[in-house]
């Protein structure tokens, strides 16, 4: 079973959604909408596209804080979007179930944290592994080696800290995180049941709205949503363990008649 994260950007400048759920009730209500079809919620509150204006940790905490309260008081299973390591010790504190370091959680300074806590660990590849997505140029043939490479370093790192191995899931990154190359996420994406393979670890794909599928079939981020199920579709016949999705409700139905069709799919 492949389980859904519903995407939550409680941001400015998010691609797809920027300023929208700036409110905390507004918020709040996009997130028990996400909840009725996505097993967790994925929130983050700072941008992580090339140019995003930073956010201080403060201010990241001060966007999360009432949601995660009231998610949490509904027994939502939470997923905290962040590189700030503030950040990611106060997710840990409030006991989330899960954090998402597009950075794959660089900083040994919280590895003792993340060894002491029960959260997974999304660990997610980019081709500069310094914050936020960049338009970096790397050829295409060397990609998949050097994801490779980047997880059996930080896999080594965070299993020697105390970390279960159990608790990381592997994300190669998606769109700009694997550079300007306009095959780079497709390309990646053939080899989703390699890298499973590779580590016997869970693979987690995030595709939805981005910038290749859109610049693929020429669409708006508002018209993109066929595109972005296609692509999440087979991401999971592909053996993809969570997908991180804005509508986990189109691909809940997608997935209901997979099941129906095949029941070894999905």
């Amino acid at each position: 079973m492949t389980t859904l994260l519903g995407i939550l950007n409680i941001t400015e400048d998010s691609f797809s959604d920027g300023g929208k759920f700036l409110d905390p009730a507004v918020a709040i209500a996009q997130a028990r909408m996400l909840a009725k079809d996505a097993a967790v919620l994925d929130i983050g509150a700072a941008s992580s596209r090339p140019d995003a204006v930073p956010v201080s940790p403060e201010v990241e905490i001060a966007r999360l804080a009432p949601v995660v309260e009231a998610m949490k008081r509904e027994g939502v299973a939470l997923s905290i979007d962040t590189f700030a390591p503030e950040v990611q010790r106060w997710a840990l504190a409030q006991g989330v179930d899960y954090l998402n370091d597009v950075r794959g959680f660089p900083d040994p300074e919280i590895y003792p944290a993340l060894a002491a806590s029960s959260a997974k660990l999304i660990v997610m590849h980019s081709v500069d592994g310094l914050g936020p997505a960049t338009r970096t140029f790397v050829p295409v043939e060397e990609l998949y080696d050097r994801i490779v490479r980047f997880f059996e370093q930080r896999i080594a790192a965070l299993t020697k800290a105390g970390v279960g191995r159990e608790r990381i899931i592997l994300d190669p990154g998606m769109g700009l995180f694997l550079g300007s190359h306009p095959d780079a996420s497709f390309t990646v994406m053939r080899r989703i049941a390699d890298l499973k393979r590779a580590f016997g670890l869970a693979v987690l794909i995030s595709v939805s709205r981005k910038s290749f599928l859109r610049k693929l079939v020429g669409r708006a981020v508002r018209d993109i949503g066929p595109a972005t199920l296609a692509a999440e579709l087979y991401a999971i016949w592909q053996g993809a363990d969570y997908i991180r999705t804005h509508d986990p409700a189109a691909l809940k139905d997608a997935l209901a008649v997979f099941r129906a069709l095949d029941g070894n799919k999905a």
